[in-house]
């Protein structure tokens, strides 16, 4: 059969050469006096000196091409997790995201199988696809070229992927997954992964995210809204009194897992996080956002606080500030407690969970 890939007989437009950030996205203008504060050539060599010194950490705990890994984390489970809430180096990132994900075991387990679905089989959601490419994250330099290698990527690891699950398909913001992994991997370490995180390889399934009705959605904004008015009493009765659901504001959150509008370091730094201990983390930094920016929020009208809970001041979304404050609250217990609530209320049988901090 004739191979089915996103048509790339039409060059796309040639760009302009534009100033890039360390992760290949277009400056802002507005970003470039600060991008541009010139540092001591003695702070630069200490920063590079720190950061050569955890990669060689990193790689001493993972092992050549991780063979070392899993016995890494059964022996140190709480350094892992302390590492990797400091960040993975970005130049092993990709490795990692596969082994703390599962997806490297999937991928040898399943060889061929990803050639297979790309080239010979065809999708219903192809179309779809092919329209959402350009909205993927425009400003990247991989993804800007219209038909070019970074959008046929993704069309082919979204198209295989709505093969391989026809009951998921394809649905509007699986492209940010898709996208944000294949900024660190290969076309088919990226398919793994996303097979990995939809159908649970390691924490509890998330295809429910892209299913008809969004099922998994409504279960997070319902287990979100009563943490939110658990935790921040005073800004819950604000939001009931300006009639703010979550909603309205936080299901690309879910969707997304913060890839969709947020600063891209820190939408790394929580897919470290995420990839290890699970969506649990999308719950901590929502808090954590809406608890940093409370005493701002509790004072403005519905149209200010709808425009304020999409477009957060740029000092809530530093990493090192808005993740400590994430890691200290504890939700793990009451997330649980929330879910069989939420599935005896929607009459589904209540399965137990493991329970961790």
């Amino acid at each position: 059969m004739e191979k089915k890939r996103l048509d790339d007989s039409e060059p796309g437009p040639v760009h302009s050469p534009k100033a890039l950030d360390r992760f290949g996205f277009v400056k802002q203008e507005a970003n470039n006096t600060s991008d541009g504060l010139v540092k001591s050539r003695s702070a630069y060599e200490y920063e590079r000196y720190l950061e050569e010194r955890r990669v060689r950490k990193w790689r001493k705990m993972i092992g050549a091409g991780g063979s070392d890994w899993k016995h890494y984390v059964r022996r140190k489970p709480h350094v892992v997790e302390r590492r990797i809430r400091k960040g993975i180096p970005d130049c092993l990132r990709g490795l990692v995201w596969q082994l703390i994900s599962g997806s490297r075991d999937l991928l040898l387990m399943n060889p061929g199988v990803y050639e297979q679905l790309v080239i010979y089989e065809t999708s219903a959601s192809e179309l779809d696809i092919i329209r959402d490419i350009s909205r993927t994250f425009p400003s990247h330099v991989f993804f800007q070229q219209r038909h070019g290698p970074g959008q046929r990527s993704l069309y082919n690891v979204l198209k295989a992927y709505s093969v391989y699950d026809r009951d998921v398909g394809y649905v509007q913001g699986m492209g940010f997954l898709a996208g944000l992994l294949l900024l660190y991997m290969s076309e088919e370490d990226a398919f793994w992964l996303l097979v990995a995180l939809l159908k649970g390889a390691v924490h509890a399934p998330m295809e429910g995210l892209y299913l008809v009705g969004l099922p998994l959605v409504q279960q997070y904004l319902f287990q979100f809204d009563y943490l939110m008015r658990e935790h921040l009493p005073k800004l819950g009765e604000h939001f009931t009194q300006e009639m703010i659901n979550p909603s309205m504001y936080a299901s690309q959150w879910f969707i997304t897992v913060f890839s969709y509008s947020f600063p891209f370091p820190l939408a790394l730094r929580i897919w470290d996080v995420f990839l290890y201990e699970g969506v649990k983390i999308v719950f901590k930094v929502g808090l954590a956002l809406l608890k940093y920016c409370h005493d701002d929020l509790v004072k403005l009208p519905f149209e200010k606080l709808i425009h304020a809970l999409r477009n957060f001041p740029e000092d809530a979304m530093d990493p090192d500030t808005l993740l400590p404050l994430a890691y200290s609250i504890k939700v793990s217990r009451r997330l649980e407690e929330l879910r069989q609530e939420y599935e005896k209320k929607n009459g589904k049988v209540v399965q137990p969970a493991a329970i961790s901090v």
